[in-house]
């Protein structure tokens, strides 16, 4: 993902700031709410912002934002920067034929739980981590599993920000 400066993003055109935020989090909404709040004295300053206009996300905002996420384990394809974000997002996962099994079933068993792709926010954790959390969640009901996956979709979210803008 190309970085921008905040003194860029501040001074770019509506339009402009908006292509900045997409790949983050590509909900509307937030990112005109976003881009209205500029200028921004600093990267907390636009950090808190995104938060804030991520909370709550809307059922249909979640839904929308997880057409472009992968199953975790499977490399995204094509060159969007959204794709770009997700196999770099999810490259520090060591995964071997075991644990790629596991995560395919758990996707699986999610998938057919709660009609929707697994989602939990890869950066830090280890392959073991997000799998011990698919199974967690497995046993969510669908108003705690809504919560969950709106939570890392913001988490995300502000992690991508975070990349994407410099002081």
């Amino acid at each position: 993902m190309t970085t921008t400066t905040l003194a860029q993003f501040n001074a770019a055109s509506p339009q402009e700031a908006a292509q900045t935020l997409r790949p983050c989090l590509p909900i509307d909404r937030w990112i005109e709410e976003i881009v209205s709040g500029r200028p921004y004295d600093d990267i907390e300053s636009v950090v808190a912002s995104a938060h804030l206009a991520a909370s709550p996300l809307r059922p249909d905002e979640v839904d929308a934002a997880l057409a472009h996420h992968p199953r975790i384990g499977e490399r995204a394809a094509g060159d969007s920067r959204e794709a770009t974000l997700s196999r770099s997002e999810q490259s520090g996962l060591s995964i071997d034929e075991e644990l790629t099994a596991a995560l395919r079933a758990g996707n699986a068993e999610y998938e057919a739980r709660f009609d929707r792709v697994f989602l939990i926010r890869a950066a830090g954790r280890s392959t073991a981590e997000i799998l011990e959390q698919l199974t967690r969640r497995l046993s969510n009901d669908d108003e705690t599993e809504s919560a969950e996956v709106a939570d890392q979709l913001r988490q995300i979210a502000i992690l991508r920000l975070q990349g994407a803008l410099s002081a």
